[in-house]
C-alpha cells in the first residue's frame, strides 16, 4: 500500500488569507488555480506518476480486456426523418464515436453520412450538436476538441456531401436553430471572452444569425443583454416559423421567456417582446398554434404541468392549463407529434411512464413499459410515426416504433441491442426505500446477481443529487462491472437535490438544504450494510461533478462508513466555485458564498475547507481516488488539484491513515461530453483497478 510519505511535497502560500464575513480563511493552494504555470504542471505530473504506478498493474490489463468485451456491442440511436431521408447514429462497438448513417427508407441500405472518427486519430474531436435544415438539404454541425465545451460550427450540403467554406468560432452553451426558409440559422457565441478559455468566468453571450454561404464576420447580431452579462440565451423557432422564442437563464434553475417576430429577412437587434419577466419557474416551449404557445412548466406545479399562453395576450390570468400536475408523478419530457398529439414522459417512482394526450389535454392511451427509462424520443408534429428508446440497468437498449395512423397496434420493436454472452436473467433489480436522517423515505435501486445467497459483497454506491437532475435506470458498464465481474452489488441512491419527485425533491437538497442530500447518501450506505448487502470495508462510493462534491463532503463527515471513494470532476472549493467557467450559474444550487448567510452554510460542508488530520482509526479517510481532466472547462480541474493537495497534506503525518489518497488527471479530456470510447474504457479500468486494491476484492468472472 502507498506510504503517506510518498506524496509530493506541495508548497503552501501562507500569504493568501481572506476575510469572509468576519471569518479568516486561508487559501494556501491558490497557486494551483493557474493550469499553465510550471509549478502546476509539475504537481500534475508527480500526482499522475504516483497514481499510475498504483493503478496500472497486471490486473489493470485483465480489467481492461473485460471492460472492452462488455463495451463491444452495437449501439444505435432512434431514427429521425430529415427531408426525405432517414438518419440514425450507429457505433459497431469500439469505435470512438458513433457514425451518422443515411437511408432512403427504413428498409433500404444505409450509407455513411458523417463519420467523426476520421477527424482525429485518437478521437479527441467529437460531434457534439447538429441540426438539419427544415427541408433536410443542409446539415449544420458543431465539433469540440479534447472534451471542451467550446465548439466550432460547420455546414454540409446534404446532396453533395461537401462542406461550405465558413467556420463559426467561439460557440458555447448553444443550440443550432434553422429558420424555416432554410437560408440560415441562429447560434450563441462569446466574442467578448477574455483571458483563458478553460477556467475563466464566462459572460456576455450574444445571439447571432448566420446566412448560409457567408463568413462569420457578416453574421447578424440578433440579441444581446449587456446589462445582464451572466445571462445565457436559449432559443427555438416556432412550429410555424414566425416566432423566435428566447428561454433566458441567469442561473441553473429558472428562466424567463421573450420572443421576436421573424420577418422575411432577419435583421440586427430584433424587437424583443416580453412574455414572462420573473425568474421564478422553468418554462420550456413545446409547440404552438399561431400565437398560442404550449409550455411545460413548474410554475405553481412542482411536479410540472402543461399550459397554453397566448403571446398576443400573455398575462398570467389568461393562461390555460392543458394537462394538470399529477399529485405524485413528475412530467419529465413532452414531444408534439402527429399534428395534435403530446407524447408525455412521466417519472413514476424513478421509472418512466409514457402517455399520449391531445392538445386539448384529453388522455388517449399509455404505452406499456417495464422498469427502466425512455431516454430518447423522436417524433415530429408533421409526422404520424414516433420512435423511442428504452433502456434499463441490464438492457442496453430497445428502440420501439409506433404509428398513430394505426392506433390499434401496440408499439413494435424496431431494433434491439444485445451484448454477446450477457444474459440479463442472471441479474436482479430491486428498488428499496430507506429512511434518511430526518425519516424521509429515499428510493434506491440495488442490482446484483440473481441468487438467494445473502452475505456482504463488494458494493459500488452511486449518487448525484443536484440541479433537479433525476438519476434514472440506465444501462451502465461501470455498474455492470461490479455485478458481472466481481459478483458484487451496484446501488444508486436517488437522494434529494435531484428531480425524481419534482421541484420539492430538488429544493429539499439545495441551498440551505444541501446537507439533506449528504445525509441521504450516508444513510444509503448504512442501509446497505445493515441489510447485509455489503460491509463498510467492501463499500466504495462514487459520484461525478455535483456528485463529486457529494463524495468529498461525505468522506469528510463520515470517513468510517466507506472502504473507498471515487470523486470524478468534482466541485470542492465551495468558496470560489462561482469565480470560474460557468460557476456563477450554480449559485442557485449552492448559494452565493459572498453573502453571509450562504457562506455560513457552505463553509460547513465545503470539501476543501473541512479536510482533517485523522486523529483516530474512525477518522481515517477511505482509500480515495480523485479524477479530473486537463481540458475540463465546466468544472475546472483546480478544484481537484486543491482538494488533493489538502487531503495529502492532512494525512501525511497521521499514524491512523494507511489508505491512499490519489489524483489521476486525464489529458486531452474534458468534463465528459464527447469523450471517445477508448478513454472511457481506460477510465473504468482505472476505477476498478483502484476498487480491487482498495476493497481487496477478486475478479469472479472474466
Amino acid at each position: 500500500m502507498l506510504s503517506n510519505n510518498n506524496y509530493p511535497s506541495v508548497p503552501k502560500d501562507e500569504r493568501i488569507v481572506e476575510n469572509h464575513h468576519g471569518v479568516e480563511v486561508s487559501d494556501v493552494y491558490r497557486w494551483l488555480e493557474d493550469p499553465d504555470s510550471e509549478e502546476t504542471k509539475s504537481f500534475v505530473k508527480q500526482q499522475n506518476d504516483i497514481s499510475e504506478q498504483f493503478l496500472r498493474g497486471p490486473e489493470w490489463n485483465q480489467l481492461h480486456q473485460k471492460i472492452t468485451r462488455l463495451w463491444n456491442y452495437p449501439k444505435y440511436s432512434c431514427p429521425t426523418k430529415e427531408g426525405d431521408k432517414y438518419y440514425y447514429f450507429h457505433n459497431t462497438g469500439l469505435q470512438n464515436h458513433p457514425i451518422l448513417y443515411q437511408q432512403d427508407s427504413l428498409d433500404s441500405e444505409a450509407k455513411i453520412f458523417f463519420d467523426p472518427n476520421v477527424l482525429s486519430e485518437d478521437g479527441k474531436i467529437a460531434l457534439t450538436i447538429h441540426k438539419f435544415s427544415d427541408d433536410g438539404k443542409f446539415f449544420a454541425y458543431a465539433l469540440s476538441e479534447s472534451g471542451s465545451d467550446w465548439k466550432r460550427i460547420k455546414v454540409k450540403d446534404v446532396p453533395t456531401g461537401n462542406d461550405f467554406p465558413e467556420i463559426l468560432e467561439r460557440v458555447k452553451y448553444s443550440s443550432i436553430q434553422w429558420t424555416k426558409d432554410n437560408k440560415g440559422f441562429f447560434y450563441g457565441a462569446f466574442f467578448d471572452q477574455e483571458g483563458k478559455t478553460d477556467g475563466s468566468e464566462i459572460k456576455y453571450q450574444k445571439l447571432y444569425y448566420h446566412i448560409l454561404g457567408s463568413s462569420q464576420a457578416e453574421d447578424i447580431l440578433v440579441a444581446s443583454f449587456p446589462e445582464n452579462p451572466t445571462w445565457l440565451i436559449g432559443f427555438c423557432i416556432s412550429e410555424c416559423g414566425d416566432y423566435l422564442v428566447y428561454h433566458i437563464l441567469q442561473d441553473s434553475k429558472d428562466n424567463i421567456v421573450y420572443y421576436s417576430y421573424l420577418h422575411e429577412n432577419v435583421t440586427e437587434n430584433l424587437e424583443i417582446n416580453k412574455v414572462i419577466e420573473k425568474f421564478e419557474a422553468i418554462y420550456t416551449a413545446i409547440t404552438n398554434n399561431s400565437s398560442k404557445f404550449y409550455f411545460l412548466t413548474n410554475k405553481d406545479a412542482p411536479n410540472y404541468r402543461i399550459i397554453e399562453i397566448d403571446f398576443e395576450n400573455p398575462a398570467e390570468e389568461n393562461w390555460r392549463t392543458v394537462i394538470q400536475e399529477d399529485e405524485k408523478d413528475v412530467i419529465d419530457s413532452v414531444t408534439c407529434v402527429n399534428d395534435d398529439k403530446l407524447l408525455v414522459g412521466y417519472i413514476q417512482d424513478v421509472k418512466t411512464v409514457l402517455k399520449v394526450y391531445n392538445l386539448t389535454g384529453v388522455f388517449i392511451n399509455e404505452f406499456p413499459m417495464y422498469i427502466g427509462t425512455v431516454n430518447e424520443v423522436y417524433g415530429k408534429r408533421k409526422s404520424s410515426e414516433v420512435f423511442y428508446k428504452f433502456t434499463s440497468f441490464h438492457n442496453p437498449g430497445t428502440i420501439y416504433h409506433y404509428n398513430f395512423n394505426t392506433p390499434e397496434k401496440f408499439p413494435t420493436i424496431f431494433r434491439q441491442m444485445n451484448i454477446d454472452g450477457f444474459n440479463k436473467e442472471n441479474f436482479k433489480i430491486d428498488q428499496k426505500f430507506y429512511p434518511s436522517k430526518d425519516a424521509t423515505q429515499i428510493p434506491m435501486f440495488i442490482i446484483s446477481r440473481n441468487t438467494d445467497e445473502i452475505k456482504p459483497k463488494p458494493c459500488l454506491l452511486y449518487g448525484y443529487g443536484g440541479y433537479g437532475v433525476s438519476t434514472k435506470p440506465l444501462f451502465n458498464i461501470t455498474g455492470l462491472m461490479m455485478t458481472d465481474t466481481f459478483d458484487g452489488v451496484f446501488a444508486i441512491a436517488n437522494i434529494r437535490g435531484g428531480g425524481e419527485y419534482g421541484d420539492n425533491w430538488h429544493n429539499g437538497g439545495r441551498l440551505f438544504n444541501k446537507q439533506n442530500g449528504f445525509d441521504d447518501f450516508k444513510n444509503a450506505a448504512e442501509y446497505l450494510v445493515n441489510q447485509k448487502y455489503t460491509s463498510h470495508d467492501k463499500l466504495c462510493i462514487f459520484g461525478g461533478s455535483n456528485g463529486g462534491l457529494l463524495i468529498g463532503a461525505c468522506i469528510n463527515q463520515r470517513p468510517d462508513l466507506f472502504g473507498a471513494a471515487i470523486a470524478d470532476v468534482g466541485i470542492f472549493d465551495m468558496l470560489r466555485f462561482h469565480k470560474f467557467t460557468i460557476g456563477h450559474f450554480w449559485i442557485s444550487e449552492f448559494g452565493n458564498p459572498d453573502e453571509k448567510d450562504h457562506f455560513e452554510n457552505i463553509i460547513k460542508y465545503s470539501p476543501l475547507h473541512n479536510v482533517h488530520e485523522p486523529k483516530s482509526a474512525n477518522e481515517e479517510y477511505p482509500a480515495t481516488l480523485i479524477l479530473t481532466a486537463d481540458h475540463d472547462d465546466r468544472v475546472s480541474p483546480l478544484h481537484s488539484y486543491k482538494f488533493t493537495a489538502a487531503l495529502q497534506n492532512a494525512v501525511r503525518n497521521s499514524k491512523y491513515q494507511n489508505k491512499p489518497i490519489l489524483l489521476k488527471v486525464y489529458t486531452d479530456a474534458g468534463h465528459g461530453m464527447g469523450k471517445p470510447s477508448a478513454k472511457r474504457i481506460d477510465k473504468i479500468a482505472d476505477m476498478y483497478s483502484f476498487i480491487m486494491k482498495s476493497l481487496n476484492c477478486e475478479i469472479k468472472i472474466l
